[in-house]
């Protein structure tokens, strides 16, 4: 699939030709088609290592679990057709120990919550709705087959897949590894995402700017993102505003990460220069650049090989929206993971959200609760604020329809899977 060019004139001194750009659904799909994104490699990583890594290897049972029928209440366990008759209790259950023998009719047996049912048993009754009398014990009314009992493999059947590769270990899956005697797992390797600042007027957060100067402070939010979505950001020298240092930078990058992403740089200025430098390094380069969306059209989709090459805007929200909106994918693509998905709420509009015909627009906001209902009011898209998605919550997206979410209207809401202002309580 080959693309066209999105430059009015067909060259980068022309600008956009915006009747050329690509939708965000559009350009995923086509970056997609023409770059194989592959996770970098498999290691193995104790369990207490592996919370939020991403499986590489199914997770499958060995065994049952429970391996054998368990209690669920404090009480008796019994032949639930014996009704309400009275039991002589039999012994007693000692937790982690199989049961001392099997019941016969007429009789009962102590068990703990969790306790093995000893063979003969069916059922137990809860101790509150029983009365003991010495060692009897009178049921206060008939039990069920299998009432308050765990059948064998009623969780985990052996030969199962409990968890597929490419799924994120959060705290439960931690507790199914663990559960099925899995003390090492096969995760993907976390791939290493260099981080490209690009312009002359950026300095360290340590230094005063002067006029004309602006602290670096893309690359951290930068980071920050894709840490979150799983990968390890590498801070990469700063670039200045020249093709020779910007293709030193890129050539350490693509020697040292698995991928690329760099801020600044990817319009259509003449001191515009990732979209040029990246092609020099080999097929199959820009693939999409320039997106039918505010904030953020100045993006660029790249690859060279199998490692990505991401072009972000240089505004701060604009940088770290489209790598939120836009970007996620590939970069799940290159964790492992597979059926990522944002975590989205549903409010209600405090103000109008209003976007543009033809385009989509990302719009953040900010939530506030309410009761039990969560409020969302819209920010004003200001791309060189640093602070504007520091105060949202997340951002709602709004089609290329151009319809406008009226003020008391629902609006589903995406988090940031970075940070982002809480929701805050009124």
């Amino acid at each position: 699939m080959v693309l066209p060019s999105p430059f009015a004139d067909g060259s980068r001194l022309g600008g956009f030709d915006v009747e050329r750009l690509l939708a965000p659904e559009q350009a995923i799909v086509a970056y997609f088609a023409r770059a194989t994104i592959r996770p970098p490699g498999v290691e193995r990583v104790a369990l207490d290592a592996a919370f939020s890594r991403v499986l590489a290897s199914d997770a499958v049972a060995r065994d049952d679990h429970p391996s054998h029928r368990r209690s669920t209440m404090d009480g008796f366990a019994v032949a639930s057709a014996d009704g309400v008759a009275p039991r002589t209790i039999a012994g007693e259950v000692v937790m982690g120990s199989p049961p001392p023998r099997a019941i016969e009719r007429g009789e009962a047996m102590r068990v703990p919550t969790g306790g093995a049912i000893p063979d003969g048993a069916d059922a137990v009754v809860p101790q509150e709705d029983a009365t003991v009398d010495g060692d009897r014990m009178t049921p206060h009314e008939a039990g069920a087959p299998g009432e308050f009992v765990t059948a064998r493999a009623e969780d985990i059947a052996a030969g199962e897949t409990v968890l597929s590769a490419g799924r994120r270990i959060g705290g439960p899956e931690l507790g199914v590894l663990a559960t099925l005697g899995i003390a090492e797992v096969d995760v993907f390797r976390r791939p290493r995402v260099g981080i490209v600042s690009t312009g002359d007027e950026l300095v360290d957060p340590g230094t005063c700017p002067e006029i004309g100067q602006v602290r670096d402070s893309n690359r951290y939010a930068i980071a920050g993102a894709l840490a979150a979505f799983g990968a390890e950001p590498v801070q990469l020298p700063r670039a200045a505003d020249t093709p020779e240092a910007l293709r030193a930078v890129l050539a350490s990058g693509l020697a040292t990460c698995d991928a690329v992403v760099t801020t600044g740089g990817s319009s259509v200025g003449t001191r515009d220069l990732v979209p040029h430098a990246v092609a020099e390094f080999g097929a199959p380069g820009a693939i999409v650049h320039g997106l039918r969306v505010k904030p953020g059209k100045p993006t660029l989709l790249a690859a060279v090989g199998g490692k990505p090459v991401i072009g972000l805007p240089g505004n701060p929200a604009s940088s770290l929206m489209i790598l939120e909106a836009i970007v996620r994918p590939i970069v799940a693509a290159l964790v492992g993971e597979r059926g990522a998905r944002a975590t989205v709420v549903t409010a209600i509009a405090e103000a109008p959200f209003a976007g543009r015909k033809g385009w989509t627009w990302f719009v953040p906001a900010r939530l506030v609760t309410r009761g039990a209902t969560v409020y969302a009011r819209p920010l004003a898209i200001r791309s060189a604020q640093t602070s504007l998605l520091a105060r949202a919550g997340g951002y709602a997206t709004l089609d290329e329809d151009g319809a406008t979410i009226a003020a008391g209207d629902t609006v589903r809401i995406t988090l940031f899977s970075c940070g982002g202002a809480p929701i805050e309580a009124a």
